[in-house]
């Protein structure tokens, strides 16, 4: 049996337009109907949540329904945050002389590549590590493919980072202490901070690559670019040592949708879910019918829930 249903930490990721955030939060009301304590993340910049579930949702844990909670990360409120706390650990640090231009250039530093990558993975490892044993299920919403693919690379990209950083400002103590302290280790709060930092991105990416913990889902539908998209999101991954484990095919055309225009619509589609088959050996698949209606209440959503469970049973052999 997929270890979904057992996994307490799941991110739903995809190409923008599948259905994404209805399947993460179909996948959230699923699991708060069977008893579970669940809360889902939207880090999306483009928040669908509080539209989905007709609540204003913020940066702290909303109540949506029984056993259900969710937050909405801003990135601009975020990196002000991971700004403000560089700033902090800084303090005492540098002469009182130099503290407005260090603060000058870490402002400017707020604003390059990356800047809001990083702050926003610090909130999910805040979330992971201080909030997780609060939760059964902590589900997140992640922007499409290739933020998402950026963002969970960073435990990974940083631990090697700060790898580096540490040596290099170990030797400087070293040197340190040879030259100006009689061989007596040296008290670098710098070096400490590094090393805190270190030891919890750590135990994040030993978190992601705990298949038993977590579990990464992607949401596609029938047609030719989100194959191809998944295809390179799943390559990607594998490169970080992060593995795909369920893949969601959403907007199935149901058996009943009749007329000669969908019947040929039915045809290509029938072409491309043999692909996925085909190409998609390692994971497993779960189908969700093309719906009736826009998922724009909460009935819809549970409705969708429902069918969500029942291809997850089937497929599981699960009755």
């Amino acid at each position: 049996m997929n270890d979904l249903l057992n996994q307490s930490i799941l991110f739903v990721g995809g190409k923008g337009g599948v259905g994404k955030s209805t399947t993460a939060s179909a996948l959230a009301v699923m699991f708060a109907k069977m008893g579970k304590k669940t809360l889902i993340v939207s880090t999306d910049p483009a928040h669908n949540l509080g539209d989905i579930f007709h609540r204003e949702i913020n940066g702290y844990a909303t109540p949506l329904s029984d056993d259900l909670w969710g937050i909405e990360i801003d990135p601009d409120a975020e990196t002000r945050q991971y700004i403000n706390g560089v700033k902090g650990n800084l303090k005492g640090m540098v002469k009182s002389n130099m503290v407005s231009e260090v603060h000058r250039q870490i402002d400017m530093a707020s604003s390059a590549p990356g800047a809001e990558e990083a702050a926003l993975f610090d909130r999910i490892v805040s979330i992971i590590l201080e909030e997780g044993n609060e939760y059964d299920k902590i589900i997140f919403d992640t922007a499409p493919t290739g933020h998402t693919i950026r963002l969970l690379s960073l435990p990974e990209l940083m631990g090697v980072w700060m790898d580096g950083m540490l040596e290099r400002r170990k030797k400087t103590n070293k040197n340190y202490s040879q030259l100006l302290n009689d061989g007596e280790p040296v008290e670098d709060p710098i070096y400490d901070i590094l090393q805190k930092r270190r030891e919890k991105f750590s135990k994040v990416r030993e978190i992601l690559l705990d298949r038993k913990k977590t579990g990464f889902i992607f949401v596609l539908i029938p047609e030719r670019l989100p194959i191809l998209e998944t295809e390179k999101a799943i390559e990607l991954m594998s490169s970080h040592s992060l593995s795909i484990g369920v893949l969601i095919v959403n907007k199935i055309l149901p058996n009943q949708a009749d007329g000669e225009f969908l019947q040929k619509r039915r045809e290509q589609e029938k072409v491309y879910l043999r692909m996925m088959q085909e190409r998609f050996t390692e994971q497993s698949l779960y189908e969700i019918p093309l719906l009736e209606e826009d998922i724009c209440t909460l009935s819809h959503l549970e409705g969708f829930a429902s069918h969500l469970q029942k291809s997850i049973y089937k497929e599981e052999g699960i009755y």
